[in-house]
C-alpha cells in the first residue's frame, strides 16, 4: 500500500466501529479530509461513540499558569514532530509553524479529546496520525498573516505545502537571503505574485537591487518594508538613493533607521529632500538635518514633515522662519511635534484669540508650541479662575506662559493682576534702560508693540549690538521701529549679516531705514540686488531711498523699476531661480 492508503485504512475501520455503535452516524460526519480543508464536515469527537465522548474533556490551552504552559508545550512538541518527522519539514520551519500560528493551533487543539492530562502529547500525536492538517493555514499565519488576510489564498484542491513547489521555493529564497520569517507575510500580502516566480527569478531581482551599491542586510530590510520593489519597478527608489548620496547620507544610516514593519514611499521622501533644498538649504545641511532627526524623513515617508511645513505656511511663515525652526528642531518625534502644534492652535482658537495674534505666535514660537501638550481650555479657565480675555492677554504678553499649562503640571489660580503688572514692569524697565522716558508716547508705543519677556527683549537687543552696531545705534533703531525686537535672535542675526556682508551696505543705511529688519530676507535680498543691477545698467538713478524700494508690493516694484530695462524681467526671474537652486 502507498502512504495515503496507510492513512486511510485505519479511518475506514473507525467508521465501521462507529456505524455499529451508533446507527445515526454517517460517513459525512467524518473528518477524512483533514482540518482546514474546504470540504471539512461537522466536527466529530474521537476514540468512542458520541455518548461516551460527551463525558471527556478537551485540552486546556488557554491557561496562563504553569500547568497551562506545560500543556501547551507538550502539544506544540507533538505538532513539531508531526511537521518535521512525518511531513519532512525543516526543523526551523516545523517549529515556526507550530509555535507562531496561535489561532490555528488553538482551533486544532480544541478538537483533541483526552482522558489523561499526562498523555497530552500522545493524544495530539495520535490525532494528527489520522487527521492530516491543511498545512497552508499554519504556514500563512507563521509568516505574519491573520486568518482574514490569508483565507482567500487557501488553495481549493491542495492541503500539503509540498504540492505548491514555487511557493516554497520563493519562500526559502527570502529566508536564505536574511528576511525574517514573520516579515514574509507582508511580502505575500503586498506582492503576492512574487511567490509564483519561476526558479531563480526572485534571486535575480534581489541581486539587481543589491547591485545598486547596497549590502545584502540592507536589501533584506528594504524589501521587507517595500515588497513592491520585487515587482521590478525601482526607478523611484533609485532616485531616492541618488538624492541621499547628494545630501551626503550613507547607506549605513538607512540600515540603522529603516524599519521593516513600516512601509515607505520613496518618491515622497525624494520630494521632501528637494523641497528643503528649494527652501534655501544646502544639500549638506539637509543631510545633517536628517542625520540628527531621521524621523523627519522616514516617519510616514516624510508626509508628516510636509504637513508641518504646510501648516506653518498657512500661518504666514516665511522660508527663513522654516529654516530657523528646523535648525533648532527639538528632540521630539515629528509626529508628536506636529500634533502638539495643531493642538496648541486649537487651544489659542478656543480662548478666542484674534487670528492675527495666533498667526504671530505660531510663526514666532513654533518650537515652543510643538514641544508642549496643553490642557483643555475649560480646565485652564477653571483652574486659573479667569476669563478668555485674560488668557489671551497673558499669552500675548508672554507666550512662554503656555509652558505652565501643560498636562501633568499643577496649575495654581491667579491671585490678582500681579502677573500682568510684573510683565509690564519688566518691559518698562528694559525700555528705560534704553533711554525711553517713563509714561512718554514713545514708551507707550513700544510697550504695546513689543512681544516677549524682558529677558528675551534684552537678548534680541544684544544681538543687534553684537552684529556690527554699537549701543547708541541699536537704541536709535529700536526707538524708530520697536517691532524689530519681536523677531528671534537667529532671524535678526541672519538679516543683519545679509545686509552688511552679502549686500555690502553700511550701518548708516540701516540706521536711516531700521524697518528693513522687519521685512523678510527674500524681499530685502531680491529688491536690493535688482536695484544694484538696474543702477549698473543706468536704468535708475542712484541714491533711491531703501524704504521706497522695499515698501511697495512685488507687482508695483516690477512695474515701477524692473520694467525700466528691456532685460529687467529676465534678470528678476533669474534671481528667483538662483535662490531656488540654492
Amino acid at each position: 500500500m502507498n502512504r495515503l492508503q496507510i492513512i486511510i485504512a485505519p479511518q475506514l475501520l473507525k467508521w465501521v466501529s462507529l456505524l455499529r455503535a451508533n446507527s445515526n452516524f454517517t460517513p459525512s460526519q467524518s473528518n477524512f479530509y483533514g482540518y482546514g480543508s474546504h470540504r471539512l464536515a461537522h466536527k466529530v469527537r474521537l476514540y468512542g461513540t458520541e455518548s461516551s465522548i460527551d463525558s471527556k474533556k478537551g485540552v486546556g490551552f488557554g491557561g496562563s499558569g504553569k500547568k497551562g504552559r506545560i500543556v501547551r508545550a507538550q502539544a506544540q512538541s507533538a505538532l513539531v514532530e508531526y511537521f518535521h518527522l512525518t511531513r519532512s519539514f525543516r526543523i526551523m520551519d516545523a517549529e515556526n509553524m507550530s509555535k507562531n500560528a496561535p489561532e490555528f493551533f488553538n482551533r486544532l487543539m480544541k478538537r483533541v479529546v483526552i482522558d489523561d492530562d499526562s498523555k497530552i502529547k500522545h493524544s495530539v500525536t495520535r490525532f494528527l496520525r489520522y487527521h492530516p492538517v491543511n498545512e497552508f493555514e499554519p504556514f500563512f499565519e507563521s509568516i505574519g498573516l491573520k486568518h482574514s488576510e490569508y483565507v482567500g489564498y487557501l488553495p481549493r484542491n491542495l492541503m500539503f505545502l509540498s504540492d505548491d513547489e514555487l511557493l516554497l521555493e520563493n519562500y526559502y529564497v527570502l529566508c536564505n537571503y536574511g528576511i525574517e520569517r514573520n516579515r514574509i507575510g507582508k511580502i505575500f500580502k503586498e506582492a503576492n505574485e512574487v511567490f509564483q516566480y519561476d526558479y531563480g527569478s526572485l534571486q535575480t531581482k534581489l541581486r539587481s537591487i543589491e547591485n545598486l551599491g547596497l549590502r545584502q542586510s540592507l536589501v533584506a530590510k528594504i524589501v521587507a518594508a517595500s515588497p513592491h520593489l520585487l515587482r521590478g519597478n525601482v526607478d523611484e527608489f533609485v532616485e531616492f538613493l541618488e538624492m541621499l548620496n547628494k545630501v551626503e547620507i550613507d547607506h549605513e544610516w538607512l540600515l540603522e533607521n529603516i524599519r521593516e514593519e513600516d512601509s515607505y514611499n520613496w518618491k515622497s521622501m525624494f520630494q521632501l529632500m528637494c523641497l528643503l533644498c528649494k527652501l534655501g538649504w544646502s544639500e549638506k545641511q539637509v543631510g545633517e538635518l536628517f542625520k540628527q532627526h531621521p524621523d523627519l524623513l522616514l516617519e510616514c515617508s516624510g508626509r508628516i514633515t510636509f504637513d508641518l511645513i504646510g501648516l506653518l505656511l498657512k500661518f504666514g511663515a516665511s522660508k527663513s522662519d522654516l529654516r530657523t525652526l528646523f535648525l533648532r528642531f527639538p528632540q521630539i518625534p515629528v509626529l508628536k511635534f506636529t500634533k502638539n502644534l495643531h493642538n496648541s492652535y486649537i487651544f489659542l482658537s478656543g480662548i478666542d484669540m484674534a487670528a492675527l495674534d495666533i498667526g504671530k505666535i505660531v510663526r514666532s514660537y513654533p518650537s515652543l508650541l510643538g514641544s508642549i501638550e496643553l490642557k483643555k481650555v475649560k480646565s485652564i479657565l477653571s483652574l486659573l479662575c479667569c476669563g478668555k480675555n485674560r488668557l489671551c492677554q497673558m499669552v500675548n504678553d508672554d507666550p512662554f506662559t503656555l509652558k505652565a499649562w501643560v498636562l501633568g503640571k499643577r496649575v495654581e489660580p491667579l491671585e490678582t493682576e500681579k502677573r500682568a503688572v510684573k510683565i509690564m514692569a519688566l518691559k518698562t524697565e528694559f525700555l528705560i534702560s534704553l533711554g525711553f522716558e517713563e509714561k512718554s508716547k514713545d514708551m507707550e508705543k513700544a510697550v504695546k508693540t513689543l512681544r516677549g519677556r524682558g529677558v528675551e527683549l534684552q537678548e534680541r537687543f544684544d544681538c543687534l549690538v553684537n552684529n556690527g552696531l554699537n549701543r547708541e545705534q541699536a537704541i536709535k533703531m529700536v526707538r524708530i521701529s520697536p517691532q524689530i525686537l519681536n523677531q528671534t535672535r537667529d532671524v535678526i542675526e541672519m538679516k543683519i549679516q545679509l545686509f552688511f556682508d552679502e549686500l555690502g551696505y553700511q550701518a548708516s543705511d540701516l540706521l536711516t531705514h531700521p524697518k528693513i529688519l522687519s521685512y523678510t530676507i527674500e524681499r530685502v535680498k531680491f529688491r536690493l540686488l535688482m536695484y544694484r543691477w538696474l543702477k549698473d545698467q543706468g536704468a535708475v538713478r542712484p541714491g533711491l531711498s531703501l524704504s521706497t524700494l522695499l515698501a511697495t508690493s512685488d507687482e508695483e516694484f516690477i512695474k515701477t523699476y524692473v520694467a525700466l530695462h528691456a532685460r529687467g524681467l529676465e534678470y528678476w526671474k533669474s534671481l528667483n531661480k538662483r535662490h531656488i537652486k540654492k
